[in-house]
Parts: structure tokens; C-alpha cells; sequence
């Protein structure tokens, strides 16, 4: 994972969570790494990989018990609350520049038809 420096790294690795967990990369109940592993594996301060944690606990993403290691949420509506999430901030953005552009609702509509026919060929 590469970082931008437009926003937090935590805010950048809640989001990335967020994205596999909607994805079902990460499937619900499933552990996620520890804190000190991600910090390791995105060469990240601990204290961001806590920070971030503690913000996807907070948002219901993850939940600790104990000792035991983090686990992403069992809450299937949660995870299917994020995925309406995630796609309409991206669809908030795309009809935004597609207004701007001067794009009529058929021309939006045949360009997604067609980048999702592409999308599917490349699978």
C-alpha cells in the first residue's frame, strides 16, 4: 500500500479496511493482523496502526475482546451499510465531475455500461 500525503495515514488505513471488508477479503468474524504486524507490513508508526484501530472499533468495523486478536465485525448489515457507503462517496464524486463536464444522464449511463463490460472482460 502506498500512502498520499493529501489525508492521515490512519484515515488512509481505515479506508483500505473498510475497502476489504467490503470486498470480503476480510469476511466477517474473521481475525485481522495485529496492531504491531500492521504497523510491519505498511512500515507505519504503532502509534498510527493503534489510532487507526481504535477509529474502525469505533465505527463498528472491527471489535477486540480480551486479549484476544481483533475481529471484523459480525454485524452483516454493518458491512452491507459500508458497501452503500463506499460506492456512493465514489458515485457522489463521479456524477459531481460528470455535471461539471457537461455530461448528459445517457452519456453517463453508456460510459459506465461500457467500463463495466471492460471491467468484466479484464477479470
Amino acid at each position: 500500500m502506498e500512502f498520499d500525503r493529501r489525508s492521515p495515514v490512519y484515515e488512509q488505513i481505515v479506508q483500505y479496511f473498510k475497502e476489504q471488508i467490503a470486498s470480503g477479503k476480510y469476511s466477517s468474524g474473521s481475525k485481522v493482523p495485529s496492531r504491531r504486524e500492521l504497523a510491519t507490513e505498511f512500515k507505519i508508526n504503532p502509534n498510527t496502526a493503534q489510532r487507526a484501530y481504535k477509529e474502525m472499533e469505533e465505527q463498528g468495523l472491527i471489535y477486540t475482546e480480551g486479549n484476544s486478536p481483533s475481529k471484523v465485525t459480525e454485524d452483516l448489515n454493518k458491512i452491507k451499510n459500508l458497501r452503500v457507503e463506499l460506492i456512493e462517496g465514489s458515485l457522489q464524486d463521479f456524477i459531481v465531475l460528470s455535471k461539471r463536464l457537461g455530461l448528459s444522464i445517457e452519456e453517463i449511463i453508456q460510459l459506465i455500461q461500457r467500463k463495466y463490460e471492460e471491467e468484466g472482460r479484464n477479470d
